[in-house]
């Protein structure tokens, strides 16, 4: 099988919520969402799609995607898709860094695998290894009333765990982890996360002021070095998001014992390829992580899915469903919530198929 031709498709993702807020003042209503099709000549077209947190989130951005889509695209005609390790090394030649550009490369690839295998991705990422996929739900950042009322509502859902968007004023964010522990019941997951929205000596302060809560701390800072030192002041189980780029800072990580859970972004490390490397190697070494990406529609979601299936269930310590924050289905057969729970599809590759009437006309082919 060779890889033909190249199609990227754009499409605006509409909040449900109609404003997502976190740290340093950031707000994003809208998401820019690029959709990669990889056409080949047995007639198979593989998907991925790319989404980022808007610009200010990590060192992406939704142009970007496309950019460096049209930069390395040539270098992907003929190549085989199902060699994902081969692509990987080619894209990354052509072009040093910026794997979110390559994510969605990577999961049309391990799309295009499954379906050539007429197996599900997640039966090639390791094979289901548990039924259902526990969800958590993110709380925008608002004021402390109004996150803890959003619980309650989202407890209907059957949703138990919540990612608190905190990493503003530190005194603000105390009330706003109180209020929310006060509505979930004691089995109930709470994650307070900062963003890097806090230096180091208010993360050290909101840290002793809730060290008797039932909350994890994620990502206080901008920098590793300050979070190890934050992690070492606290007995609050702690999670490193952003300062995961890749398997190297993982390794680290490990060695400095300085995280419980990771969260595992597919697109912020390259896609499927590296991120079951990173979630390997977390499993070998007893590490948790929450199984996700930086945003997106149907196709980030039903990638997060087959990772997050065949993911030992002790060690997932939760995933997310994007498709259900943004109000525009962009393909069929994506994952759906049903009591805060999502299940892969069985079906061969991905197993969603693209909605075109949504996604209109590519913006470029390259072939």
């Amino acid at each position: 099988m060779k890889i033909t031709a190249l199609r990227a498709y754009q499409v605006d993702l509409p909040l449900v919520e109609k404003n997502y807020n976190w740290s340093h003042g950031n707000s994003v209503a809208v998401f820019d969402s690029t959709i990669v099709a990889l056409e080949t000549d047995s007639g198979l077209v593989g998907y991925g799609e790319c989404c980022p947190l808007g610009s200010a989130y990590l060192p992406s951005y939704a142009e970007g995607v496309r950019a460096g889509l049209k930069h390395i695209g040539a270098d992907l005609i003929g190549l085989d898709p199902t060699q994902t390790a081969a692509v990987n090394q080619k894209m990354d030649a052509a072009l040093r860094g910026h794997p979110y550009v390559k994510a969605a490369v990577d999961v049309a690839c391990w799309d295009l695998l499954g379906k050539h295998a007429n197996m599900p991705v997640y039966a090639l990422l390791g094979g289901k290894l548990q039924e259902e996929i526990i969800l958590y739900r993110a709380i925008s950042q608002e004021a402390p009333e109004k996150m803890a009322e959003k619980i309650t509502q989202y407890r209907k859902d059957g949703y138990t765990k919540f990612q608190l968007k905190v990493g503003g004023d530190p005194d603000t964010d105390i009330e706003r982890i109180h209020a929310a522990r006060t509505v979930l019941a004691d089995s109930d997951t709470l994650v307070a996360d900062a963003n890097t929205g806090w230096v180091q000596h208010e993360a050290v302060r909101v840290a002793d002021a809730v060290r008797n809560v039932n909350v994890y701390i994620e990502q206080p800072c901008d920098t590793y070095e300050a979070c190890l030192a934050v992690r070492r002041k606290t007995a609050r189980p702690f999670i490193l998001d952003e300062s995961i780029h890749g398997l190297p800072d993982l390794l680290r990580g490990l060695a400095d014992g300085a995280m419980d859970v990771i969260n595992l972004k597919i697109s912020k490390v390259g896609g499927l390829t590296k991120a079951k490397t990173i979630r390997d190697v977390s499993i070998a070494n007893n590490i948790a992580m929450t199984v996700e990406d930086t945003w997106g529609g149907d196709i980030v979601t039903a990638a997060i899915s087959h990772l997050a299936q065949s993911t030992p269930a002790p060690l997932l310590f939760s995933a997310t469903d994007f498709n259900s924050y943004v109000a525009k289905s962009i393909a069929k057969g994506a994952p759906k919530r049903i009591q805060g729970r999502m299940i892969a599809p069985d079906r061969p590759g991905l197993g969603v198929e693209p909605d075109f009437s949504v996604l209109g006309d590519p913006v470029f082919v390259i072939n």
